[in-house]
């Protein structure tokens, strides 16, 4: 029997108002993923997560459902690496640190992490979102890149460690560095941009020359990426409930821009 379509959106809006819980104590992450995905395609639209550990790829498996850009996945605990790996249109917001290679190739969607993340965060991520409330690990945003008007995007609250940004194509990341109030050099952060030939690091505080690859040139950012600091500032500061420090967040003296020398940084180094 044929479903009108004024029952399927009654349908749709009730999927989309109810939060479906899941207790993920003891589940392997394979059955895990597949029971939220037969969920998913079933309408179900919003899901809360609880007792999180370890749990691998989570909102990984959602190709090809329906309005995914919909679904929004609330996870408590510590999940698992690749969490959001090739993620296309989802919204995962974790209510506790992430492990490594979180947004590993993502598409689009927003990833939200209200603690740190380990290593590898991004990696060759091509679209969407990424907030990391407090610090992150080493080599994030490696070979991420952008095409046209699809630029990645993550803004990391705390610090960094080394080899941020390595061989980076595009995209952009914001570091806001603000657990220090006096700005120090970020001194633990160290080859910042290595083999970087596209996209933008946005710093928040001092950059000295020997904690950056020889391949990223500094300089202030453009009135025009001056403005995309303040929009995803603004986003940061809303999400996180940290507007009051919004004001001291931007003060535009205080960004730097980290950007590649050259499009072929090691273009020298092969023979034709």
């Amino acid at each position: 029997m044929s479903v009108s379509p004024a029952a399927k959106k009654k349908k749709d809006q009730a999927a989309n108002k109810k939060i479906i819980k899941l207790d993920a104590t003891g589940a392997y992450y394979k059955d895990l993923n597949r029971k939220i995905r037969a969920l998913a395609q079933e309408g179900a639209r919003k899901f809360e997560i609880n007792n999180v550990y370890g749990q691998r790829y989570l909102g990984t498996n959602l190709w090809g459902v329906e309005d995914r850009e919909k679904i929004s996945i609330r996870v408590y605990g510590t999940p698992g690496s690749d969490m959001g790996a090739f993620m296309d249109g989802p919204t995962l917001e974790v209510f506790g640190n992430v492990q490594d290679a979180t947004g590993n190739t993502m598409n689009c969607g927003r990833i939200i992490v209200h603690g740190s993340a380990g290593d590898v965060l991004g990696y060759g991520m091509r679209g969407g979102e990424i907030f990391i409330r407090g610090n992150v690990g080493y080599r994030v945003g490696i070979h991420m890149k952008e095409y046209k008007d699809k630029i990645p995007t993550i803004v990391v609250g705390g610090t960094m460690q080394d080899f941020f940004g390595e061989y980076m194509a595009g995209g952009r990341i914001i570091v806001l560095n603000k657990f220090f109030d006096d700005n120090p050099p970020l001194r633990l952060s160290y080859f910042i941009g290595t083999g970087m030939h596209g996209g933008s690091i946005f710093v928040r505080g001092d950059v000295e020359a020997h904690q950056i690859g020889a391949e990223v040139g500094i300089s202030e950012p453009t009135d025009k990426e001056w403005k995309e600091i303040e929009k995803y500032v603004a986003k940061y500061c809303t999400i996180f409930g940290l507007e009051k420090k919004q004001v001291k967040l931007l003060k535009r003296e205080k960004f730097w821009r980290l950007s590649a020398k050259s499009k072929r940084p090691y273009g020298t180094m092969y023979a034709y």
